[in-house]
């Protein structure tokens, strides 16, 4: 015989239950997104460039929408502060980025079967390419000031030093150098890559590019330069 619960037991079987539920741990509330700041840059040195790049109109002056394509280009390249601001820093991130596709389309690195480190003093570019392969893709680079130039032609890495410090300019930092002429040398510069308008002839490269092109090259692998730094045609 099956017995019926009645009014009494079954409204302390409801008391249970209700007690049981608010002894659950409440479901953790996610996090609300912080709001975007306002991208309040003015107009950079390098507007209409980046302006042209980005698709943006092409007028020179800043706006909140271009200041927010600049921002979104610095985020998506790692150029910091990622500000908006079309500087020096994201210029020359973005000369690298349209090179890509094909750094040599001009020709002037010579094709080699063996593996050719390019340098062009003109846009401030580096890469490295084994025949007409790119192996490692265009970076923006630091090459010698005015009277300090980078020196052109071809050149050969003839000794390279992980944690070299400079015996010429107050032991500078210079990571993961790899000489090539002279006490010219590519190497890695901490903090602000574009800081004094140019090195003293070393061709200086991010510290994480450095250390990629380190990985990559040898002693013995060509180094080619040529073309002209802007400002330092006089």
């Amino acid at each position: 015989m099956t017995l019926r619960p009645t009014p009494r037991t079954a409204a302390a079987a409801a008391l249970a239950a209700l007690l049981a539920l608010a002894a659950l741990p409440a479901p953790a509330l996610a996090a609300a997104p912080e709001p975007e700041t306002a991208c309040t840059a003015g107009t950079g040195p390098y507007q209409r460039e980046l302006e042209a790049h980005l698709e943006r109109p092409v007028d020179g002056v800043q706006s909140p929408a271009d200041c927010a394509a600049v921002r979104a280009f610095q985020r998506a390249n790692g150029v910091t502060p990622a500000d908006g601001y079309a500087g020096l820093a994201a210029f020359r991130t973005m000369t690298a980025v349209a090179a890509r596709a094909n750094p040599n389309a001009a020709g002037h690195c010579p094709v080699r079967e063996d593996r050719v480190t390019c340098v062009d003093l003109e846009r401030q570019l580096l890469w490295v390419q084994s025949g007409r392969r790119v192996v490692f893709a265009p970076v923006p680079v630091r090459t010698g000031r005015d009277e300090q130039e980078t020196r052109p032609g071809w050149h050969e890495i003839y000794w390279r030093h992980k944690d070299h410090y400079s015996s010429l300019y107050d032991n500078a930092p210079m990571p993961y150098a790899q000489f090539f002429d002279g006490g010219q040398a590519l190497h890695g510069r901490p903090g602000n890559l574009y800081a004094n308008g140019g090195s003293a002839g070393c061709v200086n490269l991010s510290v994480p590019d450095a250390e990629r092109l380190w990985n990559l090259l040898s002693e013995g692998d060509a180094v080619y330069v040529w073309g002209t730094k802007p400002g330092t045609d006089d």
